[in-house]
């Protein structure tokens, strides 16, 4: 969690679920503090997630993932194998048969070009490998001084860790602020949208905000991952499967993490589409040759060796205070929602019948009203007046 000097918003003004301020080139929508629901499915698609138990959830610090080295291992491969050694010299052999050379001439210009590539292309492929070794490191880093913030269902409070400190702050559930940030600007590629979602306060004793923001696809994506946050909180959601797994790639027995499991699952998912007709065969064959230029499954063995070494640093660096928090209380000393919170909830699920067309921010505004709002009909009964609160 970072010291937030640079935020387009300030965390120590009085916000609330529904409010939009804006700022040169865009707007803050709040989503929190009284975090209600969104109405949409919550999905962790930044994997900021780390861990969901039955009392905490782990956020601001995912755990690695698979495509990471995907991406390294086979972008070695196809920029400096396939492109770089075999491409180059096929295609000026090509140009070279276009222009009259005979089959001899041929296979020596291929074998002195590949000579020169086979080089080049093995400088190409070592450099990606040894920049993914690089990235693998800095991460280690990142998960070695920077500690998760921690959402306790039981307690309904976060636990934040700011960067630099070593000292756990606490904050109540419902005073936690959340946003998602919509913003454009003008590039000589034309304009460009970006959109993120943040949680964060303002800490009182260091008259400080604290913020954890991340960039996210789009303005449905951005909410969608402060709904998964919401729905553990409000027990809704009780496992990484269910915000983080969208192609049902875990079985019931398998560890909540990617890993070599989620190939063979994969695999046989594949060959389910392929046998009901689903898929084609072209899609068999493309699913084969991304997975052998990736090396098969190394990026899987890679990826639960990195997860298992991630978790080690985890628990050694988690500060005793945060730790002892962390841990379960009797059901008896669960907190519960405070009034006002469960009075805005039951006006929203009014106001989402009577107004299905209003944005997520308009309904949140409505829901703090004190206005008595009319039930909608339901089979043929009359509606009736909602008691304000």
């Amino acid at each position: 969690m970072s010291n937030n000097h640079q935020s387009p918003h300030c965390l120590d003004q009085p916000h609330q679920a529904g409010d939009r301020t804006t700022f040169a080139g865009g707007r803050v929508n709040y989503l929190a503090p009284m975090p209600l629901s969104t109405g949409e499915p919550g999905q962790d698609y930044a994997h900021a997630v780390g861990e969901i138990n039955d009392t905490y959830l782990t956020f601001g610090v995912g755990l690695p993932q698979v495509f990471s080295w995907q991406l390294n291992i086979g972008g070695g491969i196809v920029g400096g194998v396939l492109l770089t050694m075999f491409s180059t010299p096929l295609v000026i052999s090509f140009m070279t048969m276009m222009m009259g050379a005979s089959i001899v001439e041929l296979k020596d210009i291929f074998w002195r070009i590949f000579e020169v590539t086979f080089v080049i292309g093995s400088i190409v492929t070592i450099t990606v490998w040894l920049l993914a070794i690089l990235v693998l490191y800095i991460n280690r880093r990142k998960y070695k001084h920077v500690i998760a913030a921690r959402f306790n269902r039981q307690r309904r409070e976060a636990c934040f860790v700011p960067e630099g400190e070593t000292d756990p702050v606490f904050v109540p559930w419902e005073s936690l602020s959340a946003w998602v940030i919509e913003a454009q600007g003008v590039t000589q590629y034309g304009t460009q949208r970006q959109y993120a979602m943040g949680v964060g306060f303002h800490h009182a004793d260091s008259g400080e905000d604290y913020s954890l923001e991340f960039e996210c696809g789009g303005l449905p994506l951005a909410i969608a991952n402060w709904e998964a946050i919401r729905a553990y909180m409000d027990y809704e959601v009780h496992s990484l499967k269910e915000i983080q797994d969208p192609l049902d790639l875990q079985g019931p027995d398998d560890p909540p993490h990617e890993g070599l499991h989620t190939f063979y699952n994969a695999r046989a998912r594949m060959r389910r589409r392929y046998r009901e007709g689903e898929v084609g065969k072209w899609y068999v064959a493309g699913w084969y040759a991304y997975h052998l230029f990736t090396l098969w499954t190394l990026p899987f063995h890679l990826t639960e060796w990195e997860i298992a070494r991630v978790k080690r640093i985890q628990t050694r660096e988690i500060p005793p205070a945060m730790a002892a928090w962390s841990q379960p209380l009797p059901a008896a000393q669960w907190a519960q929602p405070s009034a006002e919170l469960r009075r805005q909830r039951e006006r929203l699920t009014i106001l989402r019948e009577l107004y299905p067309q209003h944005s997520v921010f308009s309904l949140f505004t409505k829901a703090r009203g004190t206005d008595e709002l009319m039930v909608p009909k339901r089979k043929g009964k009359k509606g009736k007046k909602a008691k304000a609160g």
